[in-house]
């Protein structure tokens, strides 16, 4: 009678099956583009919240009620341009009245005009079509200029900073007339800032010169940008809680996404250096590498990993028994227990209590000492979504760059074994050393890379070394390099204000007094009173700090490319500060959940989104409906 097979171990059990799958992982994959923005629609969108709804017919009614008074019997579609331009000289002449309320009623239907007209269109991509057209039209006439100097009169009102700091609650009234104006000027942002094949010549000489006005400081004597950030630190400091701050770092964001250029523009910028430095074009796009990746790719070997934690508790365990006193290893696990929070997006296993979880959230001012926590190992969810089978290659996406430095540490290393002495950073003398050694140092020349922060050291030291006979360093006035010497100051601060922000809008982060409150220009004036209402609200609250989210991380990735580009230690700087500023924990912060479920959470309402609400008959809503959200796969 034939004796059963043994059954394989687990180690080899796993191994086989990792063999047999040639790298691929268990692990759901995710349809995720790595861009500068989402679609132009969606990026309109994200500027309103739910609660602003009400707004839009405001502004519309405002525009109707002075139009046709000045131009009765008529639709503004139906107006030449000469027209057009005749009733919006017409408007920003009322910008310069000294009652407040009248001014609010003219921005409001100048918004209007920049929100494109809806009342007279049929469709969103009408909407979106005069929506450009209008903003166009209203950079042409000196709109932009205007509003920068009544964003600056409501900056330093001082009234409204009082007002704000006296009330208990703030609500979405406090905030009327910036958010107003903050939503002009990121219309026109925005919509020039796209670019579209059908565009007249027209339109593209005034975005060249819009992106020049916005880059180096014209009017006044610091860039846009700068404006804007110290909005932040001014938020952040307590001494304006009334700020739209979503509105604020969106515009930011696409501020600094128009003036230093995206990805691709990155991309070029950095291919023109390297020729002008003569250094050999780049082996390859990294850019175009990153979106060939798999947006969360899990490690291959984790089983093994998996084992390694058993063994190490194990061991632990043991030495327990013997009487030493020791601290559980740092467990390799989908998310970092020393930010354990209670939340909907975490497993339910959690082993940190609450006291400690709000040591985390202050953090972000370096008081806490993460290498003083201990870990916790979380037990498997006990349910998964359903999972499909992905194969991607073993090893780095990126082609493999070697320094100069690699190649002569190798060869001082060889000789001192082969030959027993060195010869300094002489890389071609290889007399001595056996064939497998020529060998290797063939294969590092062949992938040697000389980035453009080497030849950037190279010069610092230089310099450095010879500061009277080299003279000054000629600076080329890039926008970047404006841009840096603006914030350079109070760049910490920057940098401080925004992980604040940041800290406060992460999805475990609770509300403690002591926070920074991110959602005064979300909630309503009075706080809702049925179901309905607390849903709507809810997925509004975490729509907008979804936004915020989004907006920080990329200007934050913005600024740090392009620094790093115009000067190594410029980025160095920047990024010294946001470690400083404990950015790393915060960063692992959002990754202390469980992300499919924080990424396919449904914090949005289609039907209410611009410019859907404003063409289509919204439909009743109800909590059912709410709670079943819409056939969009991701928000």
């Amino acid at each position: 009678q034939p004796q059963p097979q043994p059954q394989p171990k687990g180690r080899e059990l796993f191994r086989s099956q990792r063999k047999e799958s040639e790298g691929s992982v268990d692990c759901p994959n995710l349809e995720f583009e790595y861009g500068d923005a989402d679609g132009h629609g969606a990026e309109l969108a994200e500027l309103y919240s739910y609660t602003e709804e009400p707004e839009l017919s405001h502004n519309r009614r405002c525009f109707e009620e002075d139009f046709h008074t000045q131009v009765p019997d008529r639709r503004w579609l139906e107006l030449d341009r000469a027209q057009q331009k005749a009733y919006v000289m017409r408007l920003l002449d009322g910008l310069e009245v000294v009652n407040r309320d009248k001014r609010l009623r003219v921005a409001r239907a100048i918004l209007y005009l920049a929100q494109g007209v809806f009342g007279d269109c049929d469709n969103e991509g009408d909407v979106l079509h005069w929506s450009r057209h209008n903003s166009f039209l209203l950079y042409q006439l000196g709109t932009f200029s205007a509003f920068l100097e009544l964003l600056n009169m409501e900056i330093e009102n001082s009234q409204a900073c009082s007002s704000a700091l006296r009330k208990p609650a703030i609500s979405l009234a406090d905030s009327t007339e910036l958010r107003v104006l903050l939503s002009v000027m990121y219309l026109m942002v925005e919509n020039i800032r796209v670019e579209q094949e059908t565009d007249p010549p027209e339109w593209k000489t005034c975005r060249e010169t819009f992106r020049m006005e916005l880059s180096f400081p014209v009017h006044t004597e610091e860039p846009f940008a700068l404006l804007l950030f110290t909005m932040v630190t001014k938020f952040c400091s307590g001494h304006a809680p009334h700020f739209p701050m979503k509105k604020v770092l969106l515009l930011l964001w696409k501020v600094l996404l128009f003036t230093l250029g995206g990805f691709e523009a990155l991309q070029a910028m950095k291919v023109r250096r390297r020729e002008e430095l003569g250094l050999p074009p780049l082996p390859e796009d990294s850019i175009q590498v990153v979106r060939g990746m798999r947006a969360a790719s899990p490690p291959t070997y984790a089983i093994e990993l998996v084992e390694q934690q058993q063994q190490q508790q194990q061991q632990q365990q043991q030495q327990q028994k013997r009487g030493h006193r020791s601290r559980r290893p740092l467990m390799k696990q989908d998310s970092l227990d020393i930010y354990n929070e209670r939340d909907p997006f975490k497993n339910d296993e959690g082993g940190v209590d609450e006291e400690e979880n709000d040591d985390v959230d202050s953090g972000i001012e370096g008081e806490l000492d993460l290498m003083e926590r201990d870990a916790i190992i979380p037990a498997m969810p006990a349910q998964r979504p359903p999972i499909e089978r992905v194969s991607f290659p073993k090893g780095l996406p990126w082609a493999p760059k070697v320094r100069q430095k690699d190649i002569e540490h190798f060869l001082e290393a060889s000789r001192n074994k082969f030959i027993g002495f060195t010869l300094g950073q002489d890389t071609e003398t290889l007399i001595g050393l056996p064939r497998p050694i020529h060998e290797s140092v063939k294969t590092l020349k062949q992938h040697k890379y000389v980035s453009i922060s080497d030849v950037q050291i190279k010069n610092e030291e230089e310099l450095e070394k010879c500061p009277m006979s080299l003279g000054e360093e000629e600076v080329q006035e890039t926008p970047c390099e404006v841009l840096y010497r603006a914030m350079l100051y109070n760049l910490p601060q920057y940098m401080i204000a925004l992980l604040k922000i940041l800290l406060a809008a992460a999805p475990t982060s609770k509300a403690k007094t002591d926070s920074i409150n991110i959602l005064a220009d979300v909630l309503p004036e009075e706080m809702p009173i049925t179901v309905l209402q607390s849903m709507k609200l809810g997925i509004d609250v975490n729509r907008h700090k979804e936004i915020i989210v989004k907006s920080i991380s990329a200007l934050l990735l913005l600024l740090l490319k392009h620094f790093k580009l115009n000067h190594i230690y410029q980025f160095e700087y920047v990024s010294q500060h946001l470690v400083f500023a404990n950015c790393i924990p915060l960063i692992l912060k959002f990754f202390n959940q469980n992300i499919m479920s924080y990424i396919t959470a449904k914090n949005s309402i289609s039907v209410l989104d611009y410019p859907h609400c404003t063409v289509c008959d919204l439909p009743e809503l109800t909590a059912e409906s709410l709670e079943a959200g819409d056939n969009n796969q991701f928000c």
